[in-house]
């Protein structure tokens, strides 16, 4: 990413109550210091139907209802910068989540993340908009939405600003390796003292 720029991320959902979370902790300092962008767009506000009906039955039969290919497009459309955007659909079919996706990922300056829900979304309109699909593992949710919020919240701790170099050098698997055991106050706890090297090292 570019020094000075804001990282933006679109979120298209059918459930912005549940986004709640990334507007605390460091989530919602960045978006405070202007470091990250979030925007959630409700889906359902694009509905034609007056009942605000986004899904339908599937063609060919099957379990479940799919998503509306046209309230996804007009939703995505809605988003201004769309065309230098990156756009991802969360799903169980995508290439996994690891940090070298999310280092990747973090240099780009606007994410747009489509949540699927139901049976999913009618293909037509994931072929017409989307750049790549990622799954955070191999299990399945009821939506995208949880997934995108790891999203979020992986990239956003590498966009320049939102912590400090040495905290995403030092993280787990920066370099492949497990982050080692970490102690504090008190030095006995339930009788089992703090290492003797680390209180060499704090003295």
């Amino acid at each position: 990413m570019k020094k000075g720029k804001i990282m933006r991320f679109d979120v298209l959902t059918l459930f912005p109550e549940m986004f709640t979370p990334i507007k605390t902790s460091i989530l919602g300092k960045a978006q405070e210091n202007g470091k990250i962008e979030i925007s959630i767009i409700d889906m359902r506000d694009f509905s034609k139907d007056k009942h605000k009906k986004v899904d339908a039955p599937p063609y060919g039969g099957g379990a479940g209802m799919v998503i509306r290919p046209d309230v996804v497009y007009d939703a995505y459309s809605s988003i201004k910068g769309r065309k230098n955007a990156k756009v991802i659909y969360l799903s169980p079919k995508g290439t996994t989540l690891n940090q070298e996706k999310v280092k990747s990922l973090a240099k780009e300056e606007h994410l747009i993340l489509i949540c699927g829900h139901y049976e999913g979304i009618d293909q037509r309109v994931l072929d017409e908009i989307v750049d790549e699909e990622i799954s955070i593992g191999d299990y399945v949710l009821t939506g995208g939405e949880l997934p995108s919020m790891v999203l979020i919240d992986s990239v956003s701790r590498y966009v320049e600003g939102v912590l400090t170099k040495e905290s995403t050098e030092e993280e787990t698997f920066s370099n492949n390796l497990l982050e080692y055991p970490q102690y504090t106050r008190p030095e006995t706890f339930l009788e089992r003292k703090v290492p003797e090297v680390l209180l060499s090292r704090s003295s």
